[in-house]
């Protein structure tokens, strides 16, 4: 009955006009929350930035030369960063236009002095939890037979952040949002221990008061809920008080990195992960987000396409740690080991990886598993591997890059990718071309209805030398993709959070999940084919007739994507 109440209140409310709504919504925003305050003082320091910076710059003649010495310096400096060569170029342009600005906001953002005691504890929580979860020894020795690619993915991922590969987890895939809601709702309900739940966009709506209503039930039930959101929300779709009601309610909340009227570089670092963890035996990741439009009960950009895994089985643990993590990063005692135990059992680091590298894979024993290798047959191996893994931008590793080249580079019949942006950095814009070159059928499907017109007309403007190399492109007519999904020659995909953007694999902290061999793999392959149906191929003469306006602010865009 109160869910039903609160559906129809939200239905109600959702038939109000949309003016009235709007102004509504700006009202209470400005009038009884910090928004107007942070605006104006993040206002008045630009402004004072400014102001400084332009008296300096028109002091004296001689200045002009010590500015033409400090650029040669700064580009210097930049050229010779360790960083994508399209960033480098980014950034020499600006100092080049707004020397002194350009150079001291170079300096700023690439020391990040706010950002520094959270990227400790960051990398600190990583180290530290390291082996808290086990490997399976034999599932590791059969995968080295089988595919030694997955395998040294497996070895790279454990090495970053302590993510195992399972064998015993099955994957439910949904390919779309409201699939994934309706399962949710009836898996929370199960709900015995805890509830974990940690998403990029919270919205008030019938997805988020529905699964609330639950929650409320299971708390009064004894249930330990747990929930976090990107701090954006507070000045998008939550109120600055949110956190406080739910405590109100018994739900434990925090948002992440919330917005303050100080400058700082940690704003450039959001939580885009999709996680929702339910007594460490089921998981859920994927691009949905807690809003309504990401069921299609909200339309904003025409049918909403988005897709989503579950996992069932001890994998979802790897998922219970990333929640965790991210948890106790502004903890007291975030090193505290009591943090994570019971919810994830931990094993001394001599029985982890460490361990089965030293036991099973140093040299001798290598030369006699190639010996025997050869006695093994497909059907004397396992099938369906699935490897959760964790992207941090603060560890230098591009974890989500290095998972998207994996597939591409070894990919051999076919690569079928959807993504709601387009933003390649030359790394990822000439394996894409190589990829296409060998042979390899290369398909790419990107929304039909923008959200952003920027990012719109920066996936376009790598359309003609995609289509060249033998890229097949595909936009979706009814709508707007959201889905994050690169999938390859029926053995290997990837189903999460990240994007094929500069935000995603380089500033976000995202997740997803690898799958070898799954069952599920079948049906992301059908789901893209049918999909691809509901698309316009972007051929040459497509590419030809574009607005001339997406042909000019793409090129423009072009010089700042690395900081969209």
């Amino acid at each position: 009955m109160e869910n039903t109440e609160t559906t129809q209140a939200t239905s109600q409310k959702q038939k109000k006009p949309l003016i009235k709504r709007i102004f509504k919504k700006l009202a209470s925003t400005f009038a009884f929350s910090r928004l107007p305050m942070i605006i104006i003082l993040i206002l008045f320091q630009a402004a004072l930035y400014f102001i400084i910076f332009n008296i300096i710059d028109d002091y004296s003649r001689e200045y002009t030369l010590l500015r033409a010495f400090g650029i040669l310096i700064t580009s210097i400096i930049i050229y010779n960063y360790n960083m994508d060569s399209s960033v480098k170029l980014t950034w020499m342009l600006i100092v080049a236009m707004l020397p002194l600005t350009g150079a001291a906001f170079f300096i700023y953002t690439r020391l990040g002095l706010s950002f520094w005691d959270i990227r400790l504890k960051i990398l600190n929580t990583i180290r530290r939890t390291m082996n808290f979860l086990p490997v399976d020894v034999e599932v590791a020795k059969e995968l080295y037979f089988e595919d030694p690619t997955t395998f040294n993915l497996f070895i790279y991922s454990n090495n970053t952040g302590c993510f195992p590969i399972y064998k015993d987890s099955d994957i439910t895939f949904f390919p779309l949002g409201e699939d994934k809601f309706d399962d949710m709702l009836n898996e929370l309900k199960k709900a015995q221990s805890y509830i974990f739940l940690e998403y990029f966009i919270i919205e008030e709506g019938i997805m988020w008061n529905s699964i609330l209503d639950i929650l409320v039930e299971k708390v009064k039930e004894g249930v330990e809920v747990r929930l976090m959101y990107d701090g954006m929300c507070e000045i998008t779709t939550l109120s600055f008080d949110y956190k406080d009601k739910m405590k109100e309610l018994g739900i434990k909340c925090k948002p992440f990195f919330p917005i303050t009227p100080l400058m700082s570089t940690k704003y450039n670092y959001r939580d885009h992960r999709k996680i929702l963890v339910i007594d460490g035996i089921v998981a859920y990741n994927g691009g949905v987000n807690l809003a309504d439009e990401y069921i299609n009960k909200k339309e904003r950009f025409g049918h909403w396409k988005d897709t989503a895994v579950k996992i069932y089985g001890t994998a979802a643990q790897s998922f219970t740690l990333m929640f965790l993590q991210m948890w106790n990063i502004d903890a007291a005692e975030y090193y505290d080991d009591s943090n994570y135990y019971p919810y994830i059992p931990y094993l001394e680091p001599s029985n982890n990886l460490e361990l089965m590298m030293t036991n099973y894979f140093n040299e001798d024993a290598i030369s006699e598993l190639y010996r025997i290798e050869d006695t093994y047959t497909p059907d004397d191996f396992p099938k369906g591997y699935v490897l959760p893994f964790a992207d941090y931008p603060t560890d230098g590793d591009k974890v989500g890059k290095k998972f998207f080249l994996e597939i591409l580079n070894h990919a051999q019949k076919f690569v079928y990718i959807m993504t709601p942006y387009l933003i390649l950095d030359d790394e990822l814009l000439e394996t894409l071309k190589y990829t296409a070159q060998r042979f390899v059928d290369v398909r790419i499907i990107l929304p039909g209805i923008p959200d952003k017109k920027g990012a719109y007309a920066l996936a376009k403007s790598h359309y003609r030398i995609l289509n060249d190399y033998g890229v097949k492109i595909y936009e979706y007519t009814p709508g707007f993709v959201h889905a994050k999904i690169i999938v390859s020659d029926m053995k290997r995909a990837i189903v999460g959070t990240i994007n094929f953007d500069y935000r995603s694999l380089y500033h976000h902290f995202e997740c997803a999940t690898y799958m070898y061999r799954s069952p599920a793999i079948i049906d992301i392959v059908d789901d893209f084919k049918q999909t691809q149906k509901k698309c316009r191929r972007i051929d040459e003469d497509a590419i030809k007739n574009e607005k001339l306006s997406y042909k000019i602010l793409g090129k423009v865009l072009k010089l700042v994507a690395p900081l969209m």
